[in-house]
């Protein structure tokens, strides 16, 4: 595969951006031959500065639920576009987006829409302080809530007032979040909770039922609130807030990502007993109201609440994860798969350091399939059935080359530096 251009634009990045990319979008925690600026997307596909082609299993890290460029979605966001996007005020699609979200999800009665998931997480903490009065956010370890100082993995430039009250207890451990909410005492203001576990580098787990109805419990024993963020996995787990599959409602829920197919928009909705300290804080963004994405959000919506993506997306998830148990037991590779078969992870056993990972994932990038070697990945839409059949293809032969070359992988060096000071900590 060509990489001149793409090349190119990594060392000119390195002259005017940090470390030439910043946040999730770097490509150091990636395998080196990883592309890192791209041309174009359509449907399922996406194409590097380079013209390579990928079957791209990350959707943009979610965001692409239907298919990129979406035709339906293009129409009516170029409309918008011509009237107005960011103006004076917001457009009327404003109130109707909050109508139809208000009455897809369950819980909800009121909604907040802003740019990112950090914004809608943020919200979410403040009005959970402002509605209780109280300090104290219980988060799980490990678990991602965005980028702000208060939740950021990366602990540079954040000193321990940024973290003030932010404690931990562990997922799908009741016995960890008794502990943890009985240790906050009369000072609880709210429990984070994701759908299910989807931290980096490591298997992910479907929420425990009883944790989940014990997290309920706790917060309405002590008026603390129960918030999902669902800026992940919202949508594409039902068609309602996800923690609806396993019968508990929060107060409040943050959605993002997916739900304006690629667009940039995220919201954050609560009940009417949160309506109070909702009203009561400041938070706002000059971007925020912007027309274009929300009408987007609405023709968004409107397509899944009318068509089968959500089945068809699951009917090619547990294709792709029985083709790859195949293809992986053929070449006798320990493979796990985990997760929501719509939104899988992929790793090694007995690969500590991810070199296995890494190498299978770069001999997929080779024949045309991006996947991840340590985050959960995405299906979309506009996936088929052929593009299944082309990923266990490529599997099967990138099984088959990690495994005669394991003995002489070599660790990649930024992960290694990693898990080298996590262990030292």
């Amino acid at each position: 595969m060509k990489r001149e251009i793409d090349l190119d634009l990594k060392q000119r990045a390195q002259k005017v951006l940090p470390n030439g990319m910043y946040g999730h979008e770097s490509t150091l925690l990636l395998p080196q031959s990883y592309p890192q600026f791209f041309s174009k997307a359509e449907g399922a596909y996406l194409w590097d500065a380079d013209g390579n082609k990928y079957l791209d299993f990350m959707c943009a890290y979610g965001p692409n639920v239907l298919g990129y460029a979406d035709a339906r979605i293009n129409e009516v966001a170029v409309a918008q576009l011509e009237k107005g996007d960011a103006m004076t005020g917001p457009s009327p699609a404003m109130v109707e987006l909050a109508e139809v979200m208000t009455d897809m999800v369950s819980h909800a009665d009121w909604a907040m829409f802003c740019k990112n998931g950090t914004d809608a997480t943020t919200m979410a903490k403040t009005i959970a302080r402002a509605q209780t009065s109280k300090r104290i956010i219980l988060v799980a370890a490990g678990a991602y809530h965005g980028a702000a100082p208060w939740c950021t993995p990366m602990p540079s430039g954040v000193i321990d007032e940024d973290r003030a009250h932010i404690q931990m207890y562990d997922y799908n451990s009741v016995k960890s979040l008794e502990a943890a909410v009985a240790e906050a005492g009369d000072d609880l203001a709210g429990v984070f909770a994701t759908p299910f576990k989807h931290d980096a580098f490591t298997d992910q787990a479907l929420p425990d039922p009883a944790y989940a109805k014990r997290a309920r419990e706790l917060c309405d024993q002590t008026g603390a609130l129960l918030i999902v963020d669902d800026i992940r996995a919202g949508f594409r787990l039902t068609r309602d807030c996800s923690w609806e599959l396993i019968g508990v409602r929060p107060d409040l829920s943050t959605w993002g990502k997916s739900f304006a197919n690629g667009l940039p928009i995220s919201a954050l909705l609560g009940s009417n007993s949160t309506r109070e300290g909702a009203g009561s804080i400041y938070a706002t963004g000059s971007f925020w109201f912007s027309a274009v994405p929300m009408v987007a959000a609405l023709k968004t919506l409107q397509i899944l609440r009318e068509s089968d993506y959500l089945e068809h997306m699951i009917a090619l998830g547990e294709q792709l994860r029985a083709g790859l148990q195949s293809a992986a037991d053929e070449a006798g590779m320990g493979f796990r798969q985990t997760g929501p078969v719509q939104m899988p992870l992929f790793l090694f056993d007995d690969d500590p350091d991810f070199r296995t990972g890494f190498a299978w994932s770069e001999a997929m990038l080779r024949r045309g399939i991006y996947v991840h070697p340590w985050h959960n990945m995405f299906l979309c839409q506009a996936m088929t059935e052929a593009d299944i059949d082309l990923t266990i293809a490529a599997a099967r032969e990138a099984f088959a080359e990690v495994k005669q070359a394991r003995t002489s992988l070599e660790p990649h060096p930024v992960v290694a530096a990693m898990f080298a000071s996590m262990a030292a900590e």
